[in-house]
């Protein structure tokens, strides 16, 4: 059995790594009602530029943009991969993490090349150890994340995709949906998915002025963006979300080993007393 000394150098370092786990849990406490905020802000107009896109893509045009075209045959495909940027959140990104290599590696079974983007420093740090064709990374968005941010890392897969390099780009990311549920997501960004553009037609088509390309360019372009975006927000409040419980259970682990380490340190220093009084007594008796 270890010494009272040594024990009581364990109860305090434990104690110090609660006091860190209990302030981290408040941070993020505190933090995720802004970031759900956010979120649910963002949701509305993500989902409404969905439904304009599907309604576009479902008209009779003699224009059809490369967004919405399926190609036949895939050589290239790209990720957007979104991630925190800080750790101790559990198995957030881990869990994302086993579930795009398992999907990379059915890719590459077919003969798939894939590149990729990293939103956040704990996906780029993890995919760059895996040697993966990185083409960008973004990473410290801070708590206020604007789409100025994203450009640069969206407008790498948009050119690739629109140059014919790629042939698919999906987008993952962890879903909010709620306090303690966090669920990964992949989605298929481009084209877009047939279950919303190849549907169906209609008789029907808009007006385009000046012409149908540079407005579903611009259109197009914006509708990529805002998914990227929302992706972002709700990877946000997912990570808060995370944290707060990890941090509380890791809280809660650290108050339970206290009181074990407390219940050895009793019975360390009784069998100390004990054998004290024994050594005593032996030692009068001998007199």
């Amino acid at each position: 059995m270890a010494g009272g000394r040594e024990i009581k150098t364990k109860i305090k370092s434990v104690q110090n790594t609660r006091k860190v786990t209990r302030a981290l849990e408040m941070v993020s406490a505190s933090k995720i009602r802004k970031a759900q905020e956010r979120m649910k802000q963002s949701r509305p107009y993500a989902r409404l530029m969905k439904q304009m896109i599907g309604h576009i893509a479902k008209a009779n045009s003699e224009y059809v943009h490369p967004f919405l075209a399926e190609r036949q045959e895939i050589k290239r495909i790209g990720y957007i991969i979104v991630s925190t940027d800080r750790g101790l959140c559990g198995g957030l990104n881990s869990g994302m993490f086993r579930r795009i290599l398992a999907d990379m590696k059915q890719w590459r079974d077919q003969g798939v090349e894939i590149d990729l983007v990293c939103i956040g420093q704990k996906g780029s740090a993890f995919f760059r150890r895996l040697k993966v064709n990185m083409l960008a990374s973004v990473s410290h968005l801070g708590e206020q994340v604007h789409v100025d941010q994203l450009v640069g890392v969206i407008k790498v897969m948009l050119d690739g995709y629109s140059e014919g390099k790629l042939d698919r780009v999906f987008l993952c990311y962890n879903d909010f949906i709620n306090t303690m549920a966090q669920k990964p997501r992949q989605d298929q960004l481009l084209p877009l998915p047939p279950s919303e553009a190849l549907e169906s037609k209609h008789d029907w088509d808009y007006i385009y002025e000046p012409d149908a390309q540079q407005v579903l360019d611009h259109v197009l372009t914006r509708y990529v963006e805002s998914l990227v975006y929302q992706s972002v927000l709700e990877n946000q409040a997912s990570e808060h979300a995370a944290r707060m419980v990890a941090m509380k259970a890791a809280s809660d682990n650290a108050t339970k080993l206290i009181g074990t380490l407390n219940l050895i340190y009793n019975k360390a220093r009784q069998a100390a007393i004990t054998q004290e009084i024994s050594e005593i007594v032996g030692g009068a008796a001998a007199v």
